[in-house]
């Protein structure tokens, strides 16, 4: 379970009835696109990610793993992100050999996140996605970006009604 792995930090700004308003620091993330814009087929995205972590970089440095894994759309494809342990400055982080994986700076933004358990599919995820969409706006708040999905637990290992998952909204400042 994602309770030993690191976290990004953040500051909540306001609790809403069914979500919250956060203030996000800046991160590094590893990220990968994988074309079209079902995450679930991006499991080759996850184990390009993973392999750069476990190793597969320019030093076979190992770095530590941490929650949550992001996951977005951009236009027609998805995006799938690790953020890197908070002891790594950008410079000290080794070059991924995989040139499909890339290191960027993660500004810090304000993001409207709304909690769920169970299963995270696609289906699931659209519809939380505009549920929080909606009520951000009935909050008169501000959507300024795609909304993306926040997977903390192993999928694989953790039983449904115990994993935690979040859909994050960025918000206009």
């Amino acid at each position: 379970m994602a309770e030993s792995y690191e976290e990004p930090e953040f500051e909540i700004l306001a609790k809403h009835s069914g979500f919250e308003v956060r203030r996000y620091s800046e991160t590094i993330q590893a990220r990968v696109r994988t074309e079209g814009r079902n995450w679930r087929g991006s499991s080759g995205g996850f184990r390009r990610i993973a392999g750069y972590i476990f190793g597969r970089n320019e030093r076979q440095q190992t770095i530590a793993m941490t929650a949550p894994v992001h996951i977005w759309h951009d236009g027609e494809d998805t995006m799938m992100a690790f953020t890197m342990p908070s002891q790594y400055s950008l410079e000290e982080l080794p070059k991924p050999s995989d040139n499909g994986v890339s290191l960027v700076v993660a500004e810090g933004q304000t993001l409207a996140a709304l909690p769920f358990t169970g299963l995270s599919g696609p289906r699931k995820s659209r519809r939380l996605k505009r549920r929080l969409n909606s009520m951000v706006l009935d909050e008169g708040l501000q959507p300024s970006g795609p909304a993306m999905l926040a997977v903390y637990d192993d999928p694989t290992s953790t039983l449904p009604f115990l994993r935690r998952n979040e859909i994050l909204l960025p918000l206009e400042a």
